[in-house]
């Protein structure tokens, strides 16, 4: 009985095959012949994939041997039939081609890498699964099973438009992630599609950074490991791979030397040159999944993130309503944002290099020019102070004097320096003075203590000279003495 039905199927998968004028890539297929008889899923699918194009058989990947007809034959585990592979087993069969030279070059003239399994291996979705007996995801999970196609076909689940949804199935299901990661955010898709890429990429843009462009696919590896893409150190890279071509940038009338001058700014130099986590990467401005430029009104909060000091001194300030009333973004009007330059007293003052002088005047907004010019001498006069200290105190300690508690002293004086280029950002004489009195303050009885030092110095010498020459006097008079005593005892005898 189960022979006449089998006869059945094989006659009625002929019939279908001549009927829609089709022939099987290989007509020994009898795998493909019979399930394609039972009308199933699998068969319909593989059809469409890229394996079947390629002229590889179901017994490519479950095993057996597809030119025998009888069904005991074909799935007989002596001709090596597996059947459904599960776990590891899946990803295993897949690297027997992919990781062989000799078979996707010679054989298929394929020049995809061939290292995909060693990757997936050493990446976070190469750890053990919840059962511990098998890894988070394998070939499978990403690119499905009997339907896969070309990575360049619209229909792959991991073309350009398709993988963040691929992604999602497991990163967008809270259940799921919150066995592996609880801290993870799944709401990275959401925030996706309010990104500029997100919303190109639903335009059906494919040029545009996907969950690949910056995690990689089969390389992936936690953010905080140091070979990810999207590390800190390395995220400004990550970034410039599509920022800074020019080629590919083209059309998007974006510029293309944000790294060029982020890696010159104070940022890139801390991050990129000190390995300082604590700067900023691109990230950090432009958000990551949601990632988008800071628009006018946000910069100041984008910057606050970190300078919540200054931000808040600016908000207070008479800026604050100049700036929104022309528009101006806070922070980089006066700092930049790539090439952000390290805060200086230079910045300040009425020169032609200072940044004040771009729109105050002796003419033009006098009131700001005059506290600029203001702000800019008390600093002055704070460093020149601070300098003489350091002088004293170090020609003090140079005679060998005990000065280490005048020296400590100097600290809070670069704390008040350090405070006044924050308390710029107010822009409020009064309260810019009254940091810069606290430290000339500081500095005044610094070089009191070191003067003192250096003038007890030169009083000890000038004692130690006295003391030397009486002790010299008595010596030499003692001498003589004794020399006188010893010719009066000769004249004697």
């Amino acid at each position: 009985m189960a022979l006449v039905r089998l006869t059945l199927f094989r006659l009625a998968s002929l019939i279908l095959i001549l009927l829609s004028g089709e022939r099987s890539a290989y007509a020994d297929d009898q795998c493909l012949t019979c399930h394609e008889a039972l009308g199933d899923k699998p068969s319909a699918l593989f059809k469409n994939d890229i394996h079947f194009k390629k002229r590889i058989s179901c017994a490519g990947c479950h095993g057996g041997d597809a030119t025998k007809d009888d069904m005991e034959l074909a799935m007989n585990t002596k001709a090596g039939f597996i059947g459904v592979p599960k776990g590891d087993d899946i990803s295993r069969m897949c690297a027997k081609c992919h990781s062989n030279a000799a078979i996707m070059v010679k054989q298929f003239n394929s020049i995809l890498p061939r290292n995909q399994m060693d990757m997936l291996s050493a990446s976070v979705h190469g750890k053990l699964s919840i059962t511990g007996k098998e890894r988070i995801a394998q070939c499978t999970t990403c690119h499905d099973a009997h339907g896969i196609v070309s990575t360049g076909d619209p229909a792959s689940p991991v073309y350009p438009l398709n993988v963040t949804k691929t992604c999602a199935k497991c990163h967008a299901d809270a259940a799921f992630m919150r066995t592996y990661n609880p801290a993870l955010p799944v709401d990275q898709l959401d925030k996706y599609r309010t990104s500029v890429h997100g919303i190109r990429n639903t335009q059906g843009d494919v040029k545009v950074a996907e969950c690949a462009s910056c995690h990689g696919s089969h390389d992936i590896h936690a953010a905080t490991d140091v070979k990810s893409k999207v590390y800190a150190t390395n995220l400004p890279v990550t970034c410039a791979s599509c920022h800074a071509n020019r080629g590919y940038m083209k059309g998007y009338r974006l510029p293309t030397d944000q790294l060029k001058k982020f890696s010159k700014s104070v940022h890139g130099t801390a991050l990129l040159e000190k390995h300082d986590l604590g700067a900023p990467a691109c990230n950090d401005c432009h958000g990551n999944h949601g990632a988008a430029p800071p628009g006018v009104e946000s910069i100041s909060k984008v910057c606050g993130i970190c300078h919540a000091l200054n931000a808040d001194l600016f908000s207070a300030s008479p800026h604050k309503k100049a700036f929104d009333r022309r528009k101006l973004p806070e922070c980089e009007t006066c700092h930049g944002y790539h090439e952000t330059v390290a805060a200086t007293d230079e910045l300040l003052g009425v020169s032609p290099d200072a940044i004040c002088s771009r729109c105050h005047s002796a003419d033009k907004q006098p009131k700001g020019y005059v506290v600029a010019r203001t702000m800019r001498q008390l600093i002055d006069s704070l460093e020149t102070a601070e300098q003489h200290a350091a002088l004293l105190v170090g020609e003090a300690e140079q005679k060998g004097m005990e000065i280490g508690e005048a020296k400590f002293k100097l600290r809070d004086v670069r704390q008040a320096r350090l405070e006044s280029r924050t308390m710029v950002h107010s822009f409020n004489e009064e309260r810019f003075r009254g940091v810069i009195e606290k430290g000339l303050s500081v500095t005044s009885v610094v070089s009191a203590e070191a003067s003192d030092a250096i003038e007890e110095y030169y009083f000890r010498r000038m004692g130690l000279g006295v003391a030397t020459l009486i002790i010299t006097v008595l010596a030499v008079s003692v001498f003589l003495l004794i020399r006188r005593i010893e010719r009066l005892q000769k004249t004697r005898q």
